[in-house]
């Protein structure tokens, strides 16, 4: 049974330019960031590659939180 579709927070690529902001911002190498594997249902629907970085945005009564994954293979 699928979660609903609310449930799933929006994923997107990094595009290469971004990726590269980032890494200055928070000084820190790609593979550093925290890791999310290629085999995720949602990676795979983005077409994501080990390497690439992906932007997750999660909203919630709190607020809205954007989140950072490197995409590892597995």
């Amino acid at each position: 049974m699928a979660a609903p579709r609310e449930l799933i927070p929006e994923h997107e690529l990094v595009s290469e330019s971004d990726v590269k902001k980032l890494v200055k911002e928070y000084n820190i190498p790609l593979e550093k960031f925290p890791k999310i594997v290629a085999s995720d249902v949602q990676v795979q629907k983005l077409g994501a590659k080990p390497g690439q970085l992906v932007r997750i945005k999660r909203r919630d009564p709190t607020g809205n939180y954007v989140y950072y994954r490197y995409v590892v293979q597995g």
